[in-house]
């Protein structure tokens, strides 16, 4: 398993560019996971269904299945959020696992820049920051790509992800 992580400002377009991305790499034969970190409390179950109230009703971890998928909630219950490397070695083997958002976390990322969002770059200050996807113009210190050119930034992720392995031996991840 190899990972890459893109990194940017809400609204700079992380998700659209996931988005076609996946695809643009099933295509070439890859499967692909992503793992996304939320700045605020989530929820992925509906209250008044069973498995919320498993949930509420004190469950450490509450499993759903159907023939068509299965999830997984964890309550941390105060406990400390896992590292990136803790919560990656739970997924099941895929060839390329794309993380959103953990840009203080140690591993390569693309940065997400939208000119519009008026922020100002991550990359001067973030020396894991590999790649620009961006429609500011250069020069860059790094290669920089089109926010709509997916075949070329697939080409450079196939290149450059590191071996998951290699991201969990070289942890001190935060979140």
């Amino acid at each position: 398993m190899r990972l890459m992580g893109l990194s940017g400002w809400s609204g700079a377009g992380k998700t659209t560019l996931i988005a076609a991305l996946i695809p643009e790499l099933r295509r070439r034969g890859l499967t692909v996971s992503t793992v996304k970190h939320a700045h605020h409390a989530f929820d992925v179950d509906k209250p008044g269904k069973d498995s919320y109230i498993h949930r509420e009703s004190g469950a450490q971890e509450v499993l759903v299945s159907s023939a068509h998928r299965f999830a997984l909630m964890h309550e941390l219950r105060g406990a400390p959020e896992p590292p990136l490397a803790e919560l990656l070695k739970r997924l099941s083997p895929v060839d390329l696992v794309i993380v959103e958002g953990f840009k203080r976390d140690p591993h390569p990322k693309i940065e997400i820049h939208r000119v519009a969002v008026d922020k100002a770059f991550i990359h001067p200050d973030d020396p894991y920051i590999r790649a620009i996807a961006t429609d500011a113009p250069g020069p860059f210190p790094v290669p920089r790509f089109d926010l709509d050119d997916i075949a070329a930034i697939a080409d450079w992720v196939i290149r450059e992800a590191v071996p998951i392995d290699q991201e969990i031996a070289a942890s001190g991840s935060r979140p």
